[in-house]
């Protein structure tokens, strides 16, 4: 490794690779250990919530009702479920933290935590609310 590239890794933290999934099911399929379980119960919840359409984008499993709305990012030490529009569901969930472009904020999981599968399906369809209102959070404005 080059000592420009070990820098980097050392200061800014290694960027992890991102994984290609072909569909939803192979995502949650490749997940190992105890982030499989917690990306079962999370991706459930949330579908119970609105008719979201899923995809792969950027590595995540994506949920899209009038434009992103939630996502499920999997690190080896932590899921974050993220929300286009978190910052408004602050409210709801005072562990959604601000995060990046748009109104993002992520809800960080790690292993042991529990999923209250009701409250996550009750976020996710108030995103999804927020986005038949407000329109796509991505679009140019």
């Amino acid at each position: 490794m080059s000592l420009r590239k070990l820098r980097s890794s050392l200061y800014l933290g290694a960027m992890p690779k991102m994984q290609s999934h072909a569909s939803a099911d192979a995502f949650v399929e490749a997940q190992t250990g105890w982030r499989r379980p917690l990306v079962e119960a999370l991706r459930g919840a949330v579908l119970a919530a609105a008719p979201f359409g899923e995809s792969i984008k950027w590595g995540n499993l994506v949920f899209a009702s009038n434009g992103l709305c939630v996502l499920i990012h999997v690190e080896d030490h932590r899921v974050l479920l993220g929300f286009w529009r978190g910052k408004r569901l602050r409210e709801m969930e005072p562990q959604i933290r601000a995060s990046g472009k748009y109104e993002l904020g992520n809800w960080a999981f790690v292993e042991g935590d529990p999923v209250d599968a009701a409250h996550v399906t009750a976020l996710a369809a108030h995103a999804a609310a927020l986005n038949a209102e407000l329109g796509d959070p991505t679009a140019v404005r």
